[in-house]
């Protein structure tokens, strides 16, 4: 039963592999970024406080034609944040962000040499780890939902360039009095590769 099952799977992946559907996204973006704790060190001790706003993502997709023009899709990503680091008399303070977004779409699709739409929601999947220097580490997750839009055009049937929106809901982190927030819009220019 068990190798049946894993044939009827292989037989599936094959199929869907060859029918172009496949994606691959790259995004260099920047979204809302607001180290409550890291700002609150700054206002207390002064020294120097680099917030960074941007992020790149490394995203699959797959879809499913529903109508003519119509596809129902799924994005599956890896997003690195740019880190915010606190500095204050050789002490030192960095917060490092990873995240993995999970979407479900509707793109209207209008082929090549046209723009098409899309707009959807899903999870994202947020680790947080702070370094302090001379005491231990914080690390803290969180899954929060977030809604997507976004445009492309589509230059060939294998490359399109575009822009996403993005809106985070409830992505404040907070752990051992420590918080920091990424809820709120972001931006980013994606191209996407289709195979």
């Amino acid at each position: 039963m068990k190798k049946l099952a894993l044939a009827v799977l292989a037989v599936f992946v094959a199929s869907a592999a060859f029918a172009g559907n496949w994606g691959l996204g790259l995004k260099l973006g920047a979204g809302q970024n607001d180290p409550k704790t890291l700002k609150d060190v700054l206002d207390g001790f002064g020294g120097e406080l680099d917030k960074n706003y941007g992020f790149f993502t490394i995203e699959g997709q797959y879809e499913w034609p529903m109508t003519e023009t119509g596809k129902l899709g799924f994005r599956f990503g890896i997003e690195g944040y740019g880190d915010n680091e606190y500095k204050q008399s050789g002490d030192k303070i960095t917060e490092s962000t990873f995240a993995i977004p999970l979407t479900v779409y509707y793109r209207w699709d209008k082929g090549v040499k046209a723009f098409s739409w899309y707009a959807g929601g899903g999870i994202t999947y947020i680790d947080t780890e702070v370094e302090i220097t001379g005491a231990d580490d914080i690390e803290k997750d969180k899954v929060f939902p977030h809604v997507v839009a976004g445009g492309e055009y589509r230059f060939s049937e294998l490359f399109a360039l575009g822009l996403e929106g993005r809106y985070n809901i409830s992505a404040k982190i907070k752990k051992d009095g420590y918080e920091t927030d990424r809820s709120g819009f972001g931006a980013a220019l994606v191209g996407r590769f289709y195979f």
